[in-house]
C-alpha cells in the first residue's frame, strides 16, 4: 500500500479523555463487516462498477486518440463541468500543475464550474481559441449550468473551427442514453464518450470523468487506477477490520458522533499538490452522508498555511472535530533555509542545517501531536510518496469510507434529494423572469 493509516490518536487507550472507546470501536467495526460484506455483493453483481473500474484498461486505449489531439494542438483546455464531473479531475490535475502553470509540458486545463459572467469574460481574454479545447461533463446532459457553460462558448468555438474542424477541439462526456447534451454533441458530429450511468458524480474521479482531463495533462492513469486497486482488493481481502483502513475510519466516524458527539470533520493535507483534495472529499463526503439529519459537516483545510489561521479554533474551541492529516515525509527535500541566517541570531538557530522540506514534515507531526495533547481525535495518512498510485489509492479509500460510514448511518450514499428542491425552484423562477 503506498499510505499508511494511523488511527491511534483517535482513539482513547491513547489519546484519553476526548478519544472512543475501545468498547463502542469494536462494535462499530463489527457494523463495518456486514457492511463490506454488502458491498462485496454489490460489486461482485455489478451494482457498484466504481468498484470494478480500476480493474479496467479498454476505455483508457479508446480515448487515447483524443488525448493525443489535445496534447499536440492544445495550449490550454476548458473543462465544463460541476460537482463531481469537475471536482475530481480538478483533484488529480494537482499533480500535474501548480500556481505558476502545467509542470510537464501538457496544456494548462481550466476547470470551469461556476456561471459566473465575469469568470468567463476573464478567461476568454487569457486563451487563444484557435490553440483550445473544450470538454463538457455531464452525467446526466441535463445539467443547467453545465448546459448553459456551453451553448455559452459553443458560437465561438463554431466561428473559430467551422462545422468540418468542431469535432477535434470538442469534446463531450455524458450518459450511453438519450438526453439533450448527447443530442447536442451528435447533431454537430462531436466525439462523446461514455460515462456509466450506474456511477454518481462524486464517485467518477477514476473514470474517463477524471481521468480524461489527468491524461491530457500528462498523468498516467493507468497508475492512478492501480493504487485504487490496491485499496479495493485489500478491504474485500477478507482480513480483519482492525487492518481495513477504510473500515476504521468509518467506524471512527461514526463511534466519535455516536460517543462524543462530534460533528465536523476536519481534513488537512500538507501538500500544496493536494490542495484540491479536500473540495473534492468535501463534497464526497457532505453529499453522501448529510440526509435525515444525519451525517458531519466537512471542513477543508491545508497546511501549513491554516495552521495560521484555524488551528486556534481548533485547539481552544468546540471539542466537535475529528482531524484527519495527509503528509508524506519530506525531511531533507527542497531547499536550504539557512544560507543567508545572520550570524549570533539565537532566535531562529532551530532552521540552521535545515530544509523547507523539514519544516514541512515537522510542521505537521507538531501539529497532529499538539491536537492530540489537547484531547482533539486526529489521525494520519503517512504518503509513501506523492503520484498517481497514492492518489488513486487515497480517492478509493475515502469513497468506501464514505460509502461503509453511510451503511452505519442507514442512508443512501448515492443520491441526493434534498438538492433537486433547489433545482426544481431555479427552473421555475428561470421561467418566471
Amino acid at each position: 500500500m503506498s499510505y499508511t493509516h494511523d488511527a491511534e490518536f483517535c482513539l482513547a487507550r491513547t489519546l484519553g479523555e476526548g478519544g472512543l472507546e475501545q468498547q463502542i470501536f469494536e462494535e462499530q467495526l463489527q457494523g463495518c463487516k456486514a457492511s463490506l460484506a454488502r458491498l462485496k455483493d454489490d460489486k461482485d453483481n455489478g451494482r457498484l462498477p466504481f468498484l470494478t473500474t480500476p480493474g479496467e484498461r479498454d476505455d483508457l486505449v479508446a480515448c487515447q486518440t483524443v488525448v493525443s489531439s489535445y496534447r499536440e494542438n492544445c495550449d490550454d483546455v476548458i473543462v465544463l463541468g460541476t460537482g463531481g464531473s469537475s471536482l475530481g479531475g480538478r483533484t488529480l490535475y494537482g499533480l500535474a500543475t501548480s500556481a505558476f502553470g502545467p509542470i510537464n509540458g501538457g496544456p494548462h486545463l481550466h476547470f470551469i464550474d461556476n456561471i459566473d459572467p465575469h469568470s468567463f469574460d476573464v478567461l476568454l481574454k487569457h486563451v487563444d481559441i484557435s490553440r483550445t479545447g473544450l470538454i463538457v461533463v455531464s452525467k446526466s446532459g441535463s445539467t443547467a449550468e453545465t448546459v448553459s457553460q456551453f451553448m455559452a462558448l459553443l458560437p465561438i468555438f463554431q466561428k473559430e473551427y467551422g462545422p468540418d474542424k468542431l469535432s477535434e477541439r470538442v469534446t463531450v462526456i455524458t450518459e450511453p442514453r438519450p438526453n439533450p447534451l448527447r443530442k447536442l454533441a451528435r447533431d454537430l458530429g462531436l466525439e462523446c464518450l461514455d460515462q456509466n450511468p450506474l456511477i454518481g458524480g462524486r464517485f467518477c474521479i477514476l473514470t474517463l470523468v477524471g481521468l480524461l482531463p489527468a491524461m491530457i495533462a500528462g498523468l498516467d492513469a493507468a497508475a492512478l487506477r492501480n493504487g485504487a486497486q490496491k485499496v479495493v482488493d485489500q478491504a474485500f481481502s477478507g482480513a480483519q477490520m482492525e487492518d481495513i483502513p477504510a473500515a476504521v475510519g468509518a467506524a471512527i466516524a461514526t463511534g466519535l458522533q455516536r460517543q462524543r458527539d462530534i460533528r465536523q470533520t476536519v481534513i488537512m493535507p500538507y501538500e500544496d499538490r493536494l490542495a484540491d483534495f479536500g473540495l473534492w472529499y468535501n463534497q464526497l463526503w457532505a453529499e453522501s452522508l448529510g440526509k435525515e439529519g444525519k451525517g458531519t459537516t466537512p471542513i477543508r483545510a491545508l497546511g501549513t498555511v491554516d495552521q495560521h489561521s484555524q488551528l486556534q479554533l481548533y485547539l481552544d474551541g468546540p471539542q466537535d472535530k475529528m482531524f484527519t492529516m495527509i503528509y508524506h515525509d519530506a525531511k531533507g527535500m527542497g531547499l536550504p533555509v539557512d544560507s543567508v541566517l545572520p550570524k549570533g541570531e539565537d532566535s531562529l538557530s532551530y532552521l540552521r542545517g535545515r530544509t523547507l522540506g523539514d519544516l514541512l514534515t515537522v510542521s505537521a507531526e507538531a501539529t497532529m501531536q499538539t491536537l492530540a495533547k489537547n484531547g482533539r481525535p486526529v489521525r494520519k495518512f503517512l504518503l509513501d510518496k506523492i503520484d498517481e498510485e497514492t492518489l488513486g489509492a487515497l480517492t478509493m479509500h475515502f469513497m468506501l469510507e464514505t460509502v461503509i460510514t453511510a451503511d452505519l448511518l442507514g442512508v443512501n450514499p448515492y443520491d441526493q434529494p434534498a438538492v433537486e428542491q433547489g433545482k426544481v425552484l431555479a427552473r421555475r423562477m428561470l421561467k418566471d423572469l
